[in-house]
């Protein structure tokens, strides 16, 4: 079996090497950097099992055709195990219809992307963000923060991370509500509606699925419901919340602060905001998320060779 791996091979622990070894040819990448399609198409060819993450291939925006390129270019492919939670930037449709499996990583990221949330909304709640970028250019002067305790958090999305930042909420003395698709429930965490959510939070973490059905998730109609001076981190994806709505948002005051992660720090209408933080995404670099995220994805690729794919995301 033919198996082409879109990560590089130190970044496995040879025990893990090992096993993917015993399992057929198996080929990674040179370096982590943005090959060309023609490249992509080099390396995968004839392979029977693809995996890794979006960076080869451009990052998760560029990613989605270049991706579907090679997918169509193999004939014997049997299914594609991604070195990542987010599976927005593959054709599932396309996919099912071959009936290709598609596998992600769930969960292996939970407590650095959690903290992490913490972290933004803590930076955001101090302008502790607002304040380094002008103090980095010799503009410092005191800015009014407040405080998180006694405040409303909620939760958008009670998964595997929205269930462990509303923990760390609560940790920190918040008040947390939630709203989830499917029914839930999570002790210390008062369940409601979405429309409840949007008006109750004196901040607003998002814990959707990165997936085309969520996006603009976030737009003028749900700002409108929030209160005056809400804060809103966004460690998924820039897709689910309409960024020219948010950039009307955060000039009239309607939001205090929003954080977010992007590949394009550059164009777009929040950039130049001061209050909107744009920050490449790196809440899921840990050790111990690596090392997990690893594992996981060499577990994918036993099981889809087996003949029995897990955690699957187009079944």
């Amino acid at each position: 079996m033919k198996i082409a791996i879109f990560s590089q091979k130190d970044s496995f622990k040879k025990e893990l090497q090992d096993r993917l070894a015993v399992l057929g040819e198996v080929s990674y990448i040179a370096e982590r950097k943005e090959y060309s399609e023609e490249e992509l198409l080099k390396f995968a060819a004839d392979a029977e099992i693809i995996g890794g993450g979006p960076d080869p291939f451009g990052g998760f925006e560029k990613g989605k055709p270049r991706l579907m390129k090679v997918i169509e270019s193999l004939p014997n492919l049997k299914g594609i195990c991604l070195s990542t939670t987010s599976f927005g930037w593959v054709d599932l449709d396309y996919c099912k219809k071959r009936n290709l499996p598609v596998s992600n990583v769930p969960g292996y990221s939970r407590e650095s992307v959690a903290e992490h949330a913490l972290a933004m909304l803590l930076c955001v709640a101090k302008k502790i963000f607002v304040l380094d970028r002008k103090t980095q250019k010799g503009q410092y002067k005191l800015e009014m923060g407040f405080e998180l305790k006694g405040k409303t958090l909620g939760v958008i999305g009670l998964g595997s991370i929205g269930s462990r930042v509303a923990e760390l909420g609560l940790g920190i003395g918040m008040k947390v509500i939630a709203y989830n698709r499917s029914p839930k429930s999570q002790p210390g965490v008062e369940m409601k509606s979405l429309e409840e959510v949007l008006k109750e939070s004196d901040a607003i973490v998002l814990g959707i699925t990165h997936e085309p059905v969520n996006k603009d998730f976030i737009s003028k109609k749900e700002l409108a419901m929030m209160k005056d001076g809400v804060i809103i981190i966004n460690n998924i994806d820039k897709e689910v919340v309409n960024e020219d709505d948010m950039a009307e948002a955060i000039k009239s005051g309607k939001v205090f602060g929003y954080a977010y992660e992007t590949e394009d720090m550059e164009h777009g209408p929040l950039v130049g905001l001061e209050n909107a933080i744009g920050l490449e995404g790196f809440a899921w670099y840990t050790k111990e998320a690596l090392e997990n995220l690893r594992r996981i994805f060499v577990e994918s690729v036993e099981s889809l060779a087996a003949g029995k794919p897990q955690n699957v995301v187009n079944s």
